[in-house]
């Protein structure tokens, strides 16, 4: 087996790949990329059992068909040296010995036979298939990842939940102290389907797509999903269970609203959660018709801070109190100048949205309130 590639293209593809290998793996044989050349098309596939990406590359004058497991590490770490050179790779089928020659010399070590590499999951039969614009997939993860819960004490909350309806997707995380909804209809899915995707494909899947502009086809199964795009596919299994009503969480009567620029509000609660206490992350918001002024406090170390910042306000005037960690992540995920507040009590939720939603979107997010000890 022997092919010439672009080291440059080369490296890109591996490092994509690369995104699904564990560091630590159960199978030593997962801590290789599987190489599998017919013609001038090579895929290169990497795996952890539950996730696996394959990258499709085509190459030049490729000779012979096979298959072989390739040192991921090692590969990697030799065409980061040399990627703006053109690469022949090379296979010796009785011994398994891999070359690597570039303009100035030559790289040899052990490649593994390929029959030892486990492919996957086989597609499901009755399985159904959409094809959503690769904005929409990647909007809806970048809105809500950040809100997926890193406790596995509740495995359904530790994935995106897409709510699939025939005109619309919802996309859904929380980790039970703030939980953000995003709806997206500029899809048309034409079909009503529900999974839970993990944190990591999820992660994958954004950093991949950020490169792609074609439309993402989407095989979905009883036990997992295949993502077809570009010269990628992204194969997961979802998170088995079912995820909480969320729509019952959001609350629907929260009359008193803040309008406040979301820039002033953010960096505001940036500055004054550096003498949070550690242990709560607590700011205090005083919310008056005057304004709204945020106050933090760290009995430990005897600081504190409070700072003032103009907003419009409707409703009676209010003490409630939010982690500033979550605060910043829900600001920081909204977009627009300006954001809308929206509380009904101290104990209660509150609701923050952008006041000026994009077209065909609609984001809400809600985080719970802290305890304040006047």
């Amino acid at each position: 087996m022997k092919f010439n590639i672009d080291g440059r293209l080369f490296q890109q593809q591996l490092q994509a790949v690369n995104k699904v290998i564990s560091s630590k793996n159960a199978l030593s044989i997962l801590d290789n990329f599987l190489f599998e050349l017919e013609g001038n098309q090579l895929t290169i596939t990497g795996s952890d059992q539950e996730n696996v990406v394959t990258a499709r590359v085509e190459v030049a004058d490729g000779d012979g068909i096979g298959a072989v497991a390739v040192p991921a590490k090692t590969l990697l770490e030799i065409t980061k040296e040399i990627s703006n050179q053109p690469l022949t790779f090379s296979l010796n089928d009785q011994t398994g010995e891999i070359d690597v020659i570039f303009l100035t010399g030559r790289f040899r070590f052990m490649g593994i036979q390929a029959d030892e590499y486990p492919r996957g999951d086989k597609p499901e039969a009755d399985a159904v298939t959409i094809e959503v614009p690769s904005s929409v997939v990647l909007k809806g993860i970048e809105k809500t990842i950040y809100a997926v819960s890193p406790e596995t004490i509740r495995p359904m909350m530790t994935g995106i939940y897409w709510d699939i309806h025939e005109g619309d997707i919802t996309f859904v995380a929380s980790d039970t102290h703030k939980l953000v909804r995003y709806i997206n209809a500029q899809a048309d899915p034409g079909i009503n389907k529900s999974f839970i995707m993990p944190a990591k494909p999820a992660n994958i899947l954004k950093g991949i797509l950020g490169k792609e502009e074609q439309p993402v086809k989407i095989i979905i199964g009883k036990k997992g999903a295949k993502f077809e795009f570009g010269a990628y596919t992204l194969s997961c299994r979802f998170i088995k269970g079912n995820y909480p009503n969320y729509n019952r969480v959001i609350p629907t009567t929260n009359p008193f609203v803040v309008t406040v620029d979301r820039e002033t509000f953010l960096n505001a609660m940036r500055r004054v959660a550096i003498f949070a206490s550690k242990a709560s992350n607590l700011v205090k918001l005083e919310i008056t018709h005057d304004g709204m002024k945020l106050a933090a406090q760290d009995l430990d170390y005897g600081t504190s801070a409070e700072e003032k910042v103009m907003c419009e306000y409707k409703g009676n005037d209010m003490t409630i109190g939010f982690n500033s960690l979550f605060t910043v992540e829900i600001l920081n995920n909204l977009n627009g100048e300006t954001v809308l507040m929206k509380l009904s009590d101290p104990a209660r939720p509150g609701i923050f949205e952008p006041q000026e939603q994009e077209t065909n979107e609609h984001i809400v997010t809600i985080q719970m309130p802290m305890q304040v000890i006047e």
